[in-house]
Formats: structure tokens, C-alpha cells, sequence
């Protein structure tokens, strides 16, 4: 089983899903993507990350959407529908494989946002694992 979490930037929503699916589920392969990253990965998700002793599992740098297989996965799981609408740009064929978790980006929330982004995605992780 392969699985791909892709966001924009690659800097906080899908590095933190990609390193807590590896911790709950270290037997399937987990990557992640950014549609555009050009930052990097987010202190804050270090940070929480380190809370739940899966920092570890964090990538050391964001990756591209465009270095990525995206047709060697099971499932590809965006944050939003413009990142669906990338991957399938990209992959067409991908269209039965990719779901859109809707969970906003917390560099565009007030402060203080980034923490329930992050249990939002912690939550939504948790219940995958359950379902893998």
C-alpha cells in the first residue's frame, strides 16, 4: 500500500500527515507533496510532531508535486480541491484514487490556528490508519 498526502507548500499539512501515518502504520509507504513549496518545513509542525514522538518520521526538506509518481500510488489524499485538481493535471488517470480532506492551510489563519489544523489532521490520520 502506498499513499501520497499533497498540499501546497509541502511545509505543514501534508509533511505532518505523511509523518504520523508513518508512525501509526510504519509497514505501508507514506510520501508527500507540494503543489509549490518554496518554504521550509514548519516549526510548528516540528513542534507538535515532537508532542506526539513522531518527529522522527518528518521529511528534512518539502518536496514538489513534479518529482512524484503519482500513478505508483494506492491512494493520494489533498488537503483542498485545487490540489486534487493539480494531482489530476498531472495524472488524469489518477481521478478513483485521490480524496480531498478539506483542511485549510494555517499560514492563512489568525494566530493560533495551526494547533487545531493540526489535531484536525491528527484526527483524520487516526481514522485512516483504522480503515487501512
Amino acid at each position: 500500500m502506498k499513499v501520497l498526502f499533497v498540499c501546497a507548500g509541502n511545509a505543514f499539512r501534508s509533511p505532518v500527515a505523511e509523518a504520523l501515518l508513518k508512525k501509526l502504520k510504519p509497514e505501508i509507504e507514506v510520501a508527500s507533496a507540494g503543489v509549490d513549496p518554496a518554504i521550509p518545513i514548519s516549526v510548528a509542525a516540528k513542534q507538535y510532531l515532537a508532542r506526539e514522538s513522531a518527529q522522527q518520521y518528518l521529511k528534512k526538506a518539502p518536496e514538489g508535486l513534479d518529482s512524484i509518481k503519482l500513478d505508483q500510488y494506492d491512494l493520494i489524499i489533498t488537503m483542498e480541491q485545487r490540489h486534487k485538481d493539480a494531482v489530476l493535471s498531472k495524472c488524469p488517470g489518477c481521478e478513483d484514487i485521490v480524496v480531498v480532506w478539506n483542511v485549510d492551510d494555517p499560514y492563512f489563519l489568525p494566530h493560533g490556528y495551526a494547533e487545531k489544523i493540526f489535531n484536525q489532521i491528527k484526527d483524520k490520520v487516526a481514522q485512516l490508519a483504522d480503515s487501512l
